[in-house]
C-alpha cells in the first residue's frame, strides 16, 4: 500500500468518525466542534486532491464563518434542553422507510459501480485556481450562481421578517413596563 492510500484511509476514518460523532453528541457545542474537525479534514483531502484555492475557501468559509454563526446561535439561544412533546407520531417508520431507500440505493450503485474499475483521470483544464473559477462561475454557471443569490436573498429577507414581529411585541412589553413603573413612582 502506498503511503497516499493510508494518508486517505486515516483522513477518511476521521471524517466519519467526527460526522457520527456530530450526530450523536448530546451537547450542541461538542456538535458544532466536531463540525469544525469535520470541516477541517475535508480541507486536507482538498489540498491532497491538488485544490488548494478549495480547501482555503472550505476553512475561511465554513470551519470559520458558518461554524462561528452557529456557536453564536447556540450561545445566545441557550444550550439548555427544551421540553419537547416527544416524537410525531409515525416518525420512526418514516425515518426507517427513508433508511431503506438509502441503504438500497448505496447497495445499487456500489453493485453497478463494482465493474468499473479504472482510473479517474483529471479533466484537461485546470479548475482549481481562483481564476478558472471565476470564469467558470460567470460564464458557463451564470444562471445557477446568480439563481443562488436569489435564494439566499430571499432567506434573509424572510428571517428578518419571521424576527422582526417578535422584536416590536419585546418593545411595547418593554415600554408597558416602563410606563407601569413610572404611573406607580
Amino acid at each position: 500500500m502506498s503511503s497516499g492510500v493510508i494518508i486517505f484511509g486515516v483522513l477518511a476514518i476521521v471524517a466519519v468518525a467526527s460526522a457520527i460523532g456530530m450526530l450523536i453528541s448530546q451537547n450542541s457545542v461538542y456538535s458544532a466542534l466536531f463540525l469544525v474537525v469535520n470541516f477541517s479534514v475535508i480541507a486536507v483531502l482538498y489540498l491532497i486532491l491538488g485544490a488548494p484555492f478549495i480547501a482555503l475557501a472550505q476553512i475561511t468559509v465554513y470551519a470559520g464563518a458558518i461554524v462561528v454563526l452557529f456557536l453564536f446561535v447556540i450561545m445566545m439561544l441557550g444550550t439548555e434542553r427544551l421540553t419537547g412533546s416527544g416524537p410525531i407520531r409515525g416518525q420512526r417508520l418514516i425515518a426507517i422507510l427513508v433508511g431503506a431507500v438509502f441503504l438500497a440505493e448505496v447497495t445499487v450503485f456500489l453493485i453497478w459501480r463494482s465493474g468499473l474499475t479504472g482510473v479517474i483521470t483529471p479533466s484537461a483544464t485546470d479548475l482549481s485556481t481562483p481564476v478558472s473559477i471565476g470564469n467558470a462561475l460567470f460564464t458557463t454557471y451564470t444562471l445557477p450562481f446568480e439563481a443562488t443569490s436569489l435564494i439566499l436573498l430571499v432567506a434573509v429577507i424572510g428571517a428578518i421578517v419571521l424576527t422582526h414581529p417578535e422584536q416590536s411585541i419585546s418593545r411595547k412589553q418593554t415600554l408597558k413596563t416602563v410606563q407601569k413603573k413610572e404611573t406607580r413612582g
